[in-house]
């Protein structure tokens, strides 16, 4: 009886282990920093089209992760996307001549968003909260591509 307790307790606690880790792993894979609210500020940009780009895709300089897409919405007047962005605050020195372009990473990875610092000249304003960002680039479309390479290989075979 006693032989048989230690080992449920053993048993218990190894699956304990095992819950936690599994947790431990979800939350490392789905990049969850805390539960409080950082500080951030808003940075809005308007795309021809954002491709599959998500809410909480990384917005990356260089590589490195400086905030998360917050809301993807549509303009009403000019019927495109508009993605608002979460930055960091201590990443608060872009100028108004920052560009940003959807990215993807790998061949067929996930979408994101890349921010390329400005010039900053001495009249140049620097980007505050819920300033846009004027110089966009869409992502770019796989299906698209194709269908451009397949109509330009077929439009050479006809004259040929």
């Amino acid at each position: 009886m006693q032989q048989t307790r230690k080992i449920e307790l053993w048993v218990g606690s190894f699956v304990l282990a095992g819950i936690c880790a599994i947790l431990v792993m979800i939350f490392q894979v789905a990049d969850v920093k805390g539960f409080g609210s950082d500080d951030t500020y808003t940075l809005n940009a308007e795309f021809d089209n954002i491709g599959s780009l998500k809410v909480r895709s990384p917005v990356k300089v260089g590589g490195v992760v400086i905030g998360r897409v917050t809301q993807i919405g549509l303009n009403s007047e000019s019927l495109l996307p508009v993605v608002s962005m979460a930055i960091n605050s201590q990443y608060n020195q872009f100028s108004e001549t920052s560009s940003v372009k959807i990215l993807t990473s790998g061949l067929i990875g996930e979408q994101y968003i890349g921010l390329t610092p400005g010039f900053v000249f001495d009249d140049e304003q620097m980007l505050v909260d819920g300033d846009f960002i004027e110089d966009t680039k869409s992502a770019m479309i796989l299906e698209d591509l194709i269908g451009q390479v397949l109509y330009s290989v077929g439009g050479n075979s006809e004259n040929e």
